[in-house]
């Protein structure tokens, strides 16, 4: 069980992790270690502690040490920080979500072909650069029957705070890495196909049915605005849209991502 602390101390430099360093600072903390991120909410907190994530500490309003949290501070033997929610908030500057937050050790990322083995359907992220997003992506994901998600190095970090939280914690459910600037080439000798999310005179629709039987294949979406590079799209199997009504063009990444993640993941399990 968690060691219950009083916050008397805004000060104190165990609290440095809430309240005073930011996203990449948490990243590079506790170097040579892997570093460290931050899960909001019991449901949150719950699911990385599923998927094997280590914790550090605890932030809890005071309530959920015996209440929402209680299970939670029962499985870690960690210290628990708590405070009243008006505390809380005016330590680490915003409303708490659920008021509880739990600071945790990043894991050494897998090899892409470690993530890929045995999946039938891998998404693809190129320099999508929004937390939101890339969390909103990792939800349908999960939901939809996608098998793994592969990140460019631009990408916001599936760790990011806000993004864990969009996610509802399916970052702990989907298995991800990063990977460098040959993942199609990789993919290919895996056995993938890929499928280019964008706007091209040759696209064909997103139910094409070439497309769907593929038995592996990898949905590669890009960047808010721009989209997928030129040389991404030259280098994918097939080039695909979703057709559109109303004179609209495109939808944001995060909903194009459902969309194609429904259509392309069904029978799939």
């Amino acid at each position: 069980m968690g060691r219950i602390i009083e916050i008397g101390d805004f000060d104190a430099p165990e609290l440095d992790v809430y309240a005073r360093l930011s996203e990449r600072e948490l990243l590079r903390h506790d170097e040579p270690l892997s570093g460290l991120f931050i899960a909001e909410s019991p449901k949150v907190v719950e699911r990385a502690l599923a998927a094997g994530y280590e914790p550090v500490s605890l932030l809890l309003e005071r309530r959920h040490v015996d209440g929402e949290a209680k299970e939670i501070v029962n499985k870690c033997d960690v210290p628990v920080y708590v405070a009243e929610l008006d505390v809380l908030t005016q330590l680490v500057g915003f409303q708490l979500t659920r008021g509880v937050l739990c600071a945790m050790r990043r894991r050494q990322e897998p090899a892409p072909e470690q993530v890929c083995a045995g999946a039938r359907r891998v998404v693809v992220l190129e320099d999508v650069m929004n937390p939101t997003n890339v969390g909103a992506i990792f939800r349908s994901a999960a939901a939809l029957g996608m098998d793994a998600v592969l990140l460019t190095a631009a990408c916001a970090d599936p760790l990011y705070r806000r993004a864990v939280r969009v996610s509802m914690g399916n970052v702990f459910a989907v298995p991800w890495t990063h990977v460098d600037t040959d993942w199609s080439a990789r993919l290919h000798a895996m056995g993938f196909r890929t499928a280019a999310m964008a706007l091209r005179e040759d696209s064909v629709p997103v139910s094409d049915p070439r497309v769907r039987v593929e038995e592996r294949l990898a949905i590669v979406l890009g960047t808010e605005g721009d989209g997928l590079a030129a040389g991404t799209i030259a280098a994918c199997d097939y080039t695909v849209r979703i057709p559109m009504s109303r004179g609209v063009d495109s939808l944001n990444v995060a909903a194009a991502s459902a969309v194609a993640f429904w259509e392309l993941g069904k029978d799939q399990h």
